[in-house]
């Protein structure tokens, strides 16, 4: 009996161990973001690259890559964290840079290590966020360091926060004038619905997706137009 009990013990140990997002790594990243992103997105990316704390956050982010036992919603902070967190560190690289589409494949360079395994940016977006989460919302969770992205929330995502704040950044963005025009009759809507289409249309329309969060209801039959994108830099 004994024994079973301190095999349990163990057991239990091991799972809180195992499943650990490291909350050190997220509240450095969170400070990080509060000192150099404002309430608009706008990065000081010249104060960020001096900030020795950045350096930090990033080795530590390298070191622990999710768990099997991780939740699914302490998975999908991490790896929202770790591509805005690599996406400022590319931006940063290269300073003084005017969008990140002046570097050469920006997307697919594999300069992200995590506990020894290189990824892109592409890969965590497309073959990790979108393949396994499925969750249209996270494209206004990562942030592309570029005007017409979706901004970038100046908080990090915890587990306890990344549904709720997902469901506020898809607002946000959603009724931002600045990056979409909404009649019920007529939508000059972002890239980015056209772009990624088959996630906001799963089981219904992108109309139906859109209706979910704007203030303005819009018409079944309501004709779509994309907006041009603006890739200049999103800060300094």
């Amino acid at each position: 009996m004994k024994t079973l009990v301190i095999t349990m013990l163990l057991f239990l140990s091991g799972t809180c161990f195992a499943s650990d997002p490291g909350d050190t790594s997220t509240d450095l990243w969170n400070t990080i973001l509060q000192t150099h992103v404002n309430a608009n997105g706008d990065v000081n990316y010249t104060a960020l690259k001096k900030d020795p704390n950045f350096d930090k956050v990033l080795t530590s982010f390298a070191k622990e890559l999710p768990k099997d036992l991780w939740t699914k919603y302490e998975k999908m902070a991490y790896w929202m964290n770790v591509y805005n967190a690599y996406t400022l560190k590319l931006i940063v690289d290269h300073l003084p840079l005017k969008s990140i589409t002046n570097l050469k494949e920006p997307w697919d360079q594999k300069f992200i290590v995590l506990e020894n395994k290189s990824f892109s940016l592409n890969q965590i977006e497309h073959e990790i966020l979108r393949k396994e989460f499925q969750d249209p919302r996270i494209h206004f969770g990562i942030n592309c360091a570029s005007i017409s992205c979706p901004v970038l929330h100046n908080k990090a995502f915890y587990a306890e926060n990344v549904n709720a704040t997902l469901e506020m950044l898809t607002a946000r963005f959603i009724n931002d004038k600045s990056r979409n025009t909404i009649s019920s009759s007529k939508l000059s809507i972002s890239s980015i619905f056209d772009w990624f289409k088959e996630d906001f249309t799963k089981g219904q329309s992108l109309i139906a997706f859109l209706n979910k969060y704007s203030k303005t209801s819009i018409n079944s039959d309501a004709s779509i137009d994309y907006q041009s994108y603006n890739w200049n830099l999103n800060g300094k």
